[in-house]
């Protein structure tokens, strides 16, 4: 069976974090027959999550790296097959405001989810990381007003993640929601903002939406969702 690479595959929302709902409900061995490149986060909001080449990498909040187990779970994460066909552009001094902006000026890309994968070297590199949750799990605002930021200068290493339609708040982010992962596998985390020195970029454009819903999670099937409290949330977790 050939990978569809023109499908982006989302299990869980960003939604379903807001009100603390932390607990894995995919294993890592089956996110992985979805897509071999993504983001996320582990059980318990566990750290940044980083697929990269089919290994699924966290970030927590010591900044420690580690590599999830097969059996190892999720409750939210997006993953794809990341298309080795698509042409490769090369970046150069450019900053994330200017990069982002740039991506969306060059092709009509605004109402579509795409991938973004870049790697090589970047000047800085600012992130941050959640911190594990223990039960009962706060609420996501809660759970993200203290997240430990790191930064690397003159740093190689691979950015990965998406752009998500501002249709698609609340099921994802709206807009780009990428995460990094250096090259000795030691830094990375949710990027709060970079400037590239030299790297090459990929975009890579999908036509389907895939969203899974944790059917047999009993507390997510039970939880009422606030559409606009959803969203104030959103941008207070993830900006």
């Amino acid at each position: 069976m050939t990978n569809d690479v023109k499908r982006v595959y989302q299990h869980g929302t960003l939604a379903l974090l807001i009100p603390g709902l932390f607990t894995g409900t995919m294993t890592v061995a089956e996110l992985l027959t979805h897509g071999n490149f993504g983001i996320g986060t582990a059980h318990g909001l566990a750290g940044e999550l980083v697929l990269l080449d089919g290994h699924a990498y966290t970030v927590n909040g010591d900044g420690q790296v580690t590599e999830l187990a097969p059996d190892g779970t999720v409750p939210f994460a997006t993953v794809h097959w990341q298309d080795s066909s698509l042409p490769t552009q090369a970046v150069h001094q450019r900053t994330k405001a200017e990069l982002e902006t740039q991506i969306l000026a060059q092709a009509p890309l605004k109402n579509l989810f795409f991938a973004v994968k870049m790697t090589g070297t970047f000047k800085v590199m600012h992130t941050r990381a959640v911190q594990t949750q223990q039960e009962p799990y706060p609420n996501l605002t809660v759970a993200t007003r203290v997240q430990p930021e790191f930064e690397q200068t003159d740093v190689t290493g691979t950015l990965i993640g998406y752009y998500a339609p501002a249709l698609y708040q609340g099921a994802a982010v709206a807009g780009y929601h990428v995460h990094f992962l250096n090259d000795t596998h030691d830094f990375g985390g949710h990027i709060l903002d970079y400037t590239v020195v030299d790297a090459q970029m990929t975009l890579q454009p999908f036509e389907t939406f895939e969203q899974h819903f944790p059917s047999d999670n009993e507390a997510f099937l039970k939880s009422d969702f606030d559409l606009q409290q959803v969203n104030a949330d959103i941008e207070e977790a993830e900006h």
